[in-house]
């Protein structure tokens, strides 16, 4: 999620964030090549693109190499690790391409430990560039799951997910590192399916409890236009979407974003919070450690102290050198302070 203030009822701000929505979306769709993929003049021809941004979801990946399916059109396309396109079509054809390209090119099978990394709403898996450099530097493979945030409910993204982690032939133990509405997904992903090889993940100012700000602006066009079906899906009903997900049975730890007092970075959310999510809302009990940084929400994965909190927890199951937890007990467990 991004910051929302400024979409705090005034008609002129309102009206120019529509125009500005309006054309980025149209940006989007003029200089995606998706939406020329359709005519069969181009099939064959190698080209560069944006890697998926909001009309694409990721339903197979090999060592970087994606197949990506478009939410509008229904249609396939492969792409490589720097985002050129090398098919276009059904499903059955990239994958036919991919493993030609994979004889060809005499590319080994996948193996080891992988971080899948999954983006929260409006942004992509390049939101974890900075992340993944210190995560390969610990020897994990880099799943980016990319899937349209504002398009589709977050049910329909976590079908996206199940696809990807299937198609991770050779690879035998899975984490996550989730920012965001990415955690709700994974959390809806596990309604519906389970995979023995999930190990660990880490969330990264995930609104687990619902957003404040959703429910602040859900029946604003803007915010309707911007955020789209998954927006709506953030609000902290009682009986709501995200009071239906269930906690995860891996090991997991949270990381909140906060300025460590009461009042935080955003004077229209109580307590304190990281200017979208507050720190209340990211504490979902069961988590093994919490960790509280001073960041914003936007800008957690760049965090220095959210990387190494990142990679330490992973590698080990704490945040903090020392090893000293701070969980978040589930209501049925003996009550244990909280030291954060």
């Amino acid at each position: 999620m991004m910051p929302l203030q400024s979409l705090h009822c005034r008609p002129i701000a309102c009206a120019a964030l529509m125009l500005v929505a309006t054309a980025a979306r149209a940006d989007e769709r003029s200089l995606d090549p998706a939406r020329k993929e359709k005519s069969p003049f181009n099939r064959g021809v190698v080209m560069k693109t944006l890697g998926g941004l909001q009309f694409w979801g990721d339903l197979a990946f090999f060592r970087g190499w994606r197949i990506q399916q478009n939410v509008q059109t229904g249609h396939y396309r492969l792409l490589d690790p720097d985002n050129y396109r090398h098919e276009n079509g059904t499903l059955d054809a990239c994958r036919r391409r991919l493993a030609e390209i994979r004889r060809q090119r005499r590319l080994p099978g996948m193996s080891g430990k992988a971080v899948v990394v999954v983006h929260g709403i409006v942004r992509s898996s390049k939101s974890f560039n900075a992340m993944n450099r210190r995560l390969r530097d610990d020897g994990y493979m880099i799943v980016g799951f990319d899937y349209p945030s504002t398009r589709v409910k977050i049910s329909e993204s976590a079908e996206f997910l199940h696809q990807v982690l299937e198609s991770l032939d050779g690879i035998d133990e899975i984490n996550f590192v989730v920012h965001s509405m990415g955690g709700l997904l994974v959390r809806s992903y596990l309604s519906s399916h389970h995979d023995e090889r999930i190990h660990r993940m880490v969330m990264l100012g995930v609104p687990n409890m619902g957003a404040r700000m959703a429910d602040t602006f859900r029946d604003n066009v803007v915010f309707k236009t911007i955020f789209g079906p998954a927006g709506q899906q953030l609000v902290t009903e009682p009986d709501g979407f995200i009071k239906s997900l269930p906690t995860p049975e891996f090991e997991f730890g949270v990381i909140a974003g906060g300025r460590g007092n009461r009042h935080g970075y955003n004077l229209l959310i109580p307590g304190d919070d990281d200017a979208t999510v507050s720190v209340a809302s990211t504490r979902l009990p069961g988590a093994s450690d919490f960790l509280l940084v001073n960041a914003m929400h936007s800008l957690m994965m760049f965090n220095r102290n959210v990387i190494e909190g990142t990679s330490l927890y992973l590698r080990t199951g704490h945040f903090r050198e020392n090893g000293e937890p701070h969980p978040i007990p589930r209501p049925d467990d003996d009550p244990t302070p909280d030291a954060e």
